[in-house]
């Protein structure tokens, strides 16, 4: 196998970082630090904890991403001086040291390479509600109890990625189905970038397997949906009069229809205009089931005017490539292991991996796609 050039390597690593650091903006987020650090040092700061919360949150968030972009100037210096110390080594005819220390390096590199990936492709999430937090809801949609099934091994794909990154996750609202799964879920990731992270992961997910479900050991197949939305921020403006809302109450539940709740806290929204319905039965009271709901609704009706408009500019320039966010992702199970994206042709096959969170190549790939395609539209 041939030596890596590490002097190369590094020199590729610093363009890159450079790039990144440029893109990034790095001034506007030391600004941005400070503003919020005053903010946050205000006596009078608590006396509104919705908006204490959100500044404290927001400084919390840009204080890591200074320090990431920091830590990775610092070590690509650090890479630097372990070849510098690896090359004095060989010249001092210490070969054993030398061979070490380069191996060290190496493994810092691959280490290197994979952290400064990721920081690019936040570079690439521009888009109007990149930077918000998400929604994601899970329905099962054909192939029955299986599908159910399948809905919710994705429901915790999703909070087993959200927990190995140490973002919060919530489940606002969840559907069970009859025998086993769920028939749909929604759940809030509480991160910066979470929606354009996670946007790349809505469409059809399909599953092929030996059904648990069926006594005569039958293939099937499966599928799911995802949706992801943008949460929703006071600059929205997004105002829903009462009179299109009908509000219906009813009792929380649990698999199998047993009661979680002895009093009628779940809310159920009907947008009667668009005919939007959202549920929430995860709170404690009415009231906070009723207040989740409305932000749900408000998030889809946000995006279903962003919608219309894309659609009215695609009409002008006679846009007939269709949605990209349909049949995105196979998982096989059987005759063979794989997990693959159709759209970028991304795969691996260790699929109990992918249902455990491990799914950031997936997510990046998508990124990465995504970005090439709205390139090629703007030319």
């Amino acid at each position: 196998m041939a030596a890596v050039d590490l002097p190369a390597e590094i020199s590729s690593l610093r363009s890159t970082y450079r790039a990144v650091r440029e893109v990034s903006d790095v001034d506007a987020l030391k600004a941005t630090v400070a503003k919020l650090t005053e903010q946050a040092s205000a006596s009078d700061l608590w006396d509104d904890v919705d908006n204490a919360q959100a500044v404290t949150s927001k400084l919390s968030h840009a204080q890591s991403e200074l320090e990431r972009l920091e830590k990775m100037g610092a070590r690509i210096d650090d890479l630097e001086t372990l070849v510098e110390m690896a090359d004095e080594a060989a010249n001092e005819g210490d070969a054993a040291t030398a061979a070490e220390t380069r191996e060290e390096a190496e493994r810092e590199l691959v280490s290197l390479r994979k952290a400064l990936s990721e920081l690019e492709v936040r570079t690439l999430l521009s888009g109007e509600y990149d930077q918000r937090e998400a929604l994601v809801t899970i329905r099962a949609e054909a192939g029955g109890v299986d599908a159910a099934d399948f809905a919710e091994m994705l429901l915790r794909m999703y909070l087993r990625w959200a927990e190995r990154h140490g973002h919060k996750a919530e489940v606002m609202d969840t559907s069970y189905a009859e025998e086993a799964g769920i028939k749909s879920a929604t759940m809030a990731v509480h991160a910066p970038y979470a929606y354009g992270t996670l946007s790349v992961e809505q469409g059809t997910h399909r599953l092929v397997r030996i059904s648990p479900f069926d006594n005569q050991g039958r293939r099937q197949t499966s599928f799911a949906g995802v949706e992801v939305l943008p949460v929703t921020e006071e600059t929205d403006h997004i105002e829903i009069p009462e009179n299109d809302l009908r509000v219906d109450v009813f009792r929380s539940s649990g698999p199998g229809g047993q009661s979680v709740n002895t009093t009628d806290s779940a809310v159920r929204l009907t947008h009667i205009p668009t005919g939007i319905v959202v549920s929430c039965q995860n709170e404690k009271s009415q009231l906070q089931n009723k207040a989740a709901a409305l932000r749900v609704l408000q998030a889809r009706l946000l995006v279903k005017a962003r919608e219309e408009r894309q659609a009215e500019l695609d009409a002008l320039k006679g846009d007939d490539s269709g949605s990209w966010g349909n049949q995105m992702r196979s998982y096989v199970l059987n005759p063979y292991q794989m997990v693959k994206d159709l759209r970028t042709e991304h795969e691996v096959g260790n699929p109990a991996s992918v249902f455990d969170g491990e799914i950031d190549d997936f997510l990046e790939s998508g990124i990465r796609w995504r970005r090439q395609r709205e390139r090629a539209s703007e030319n």
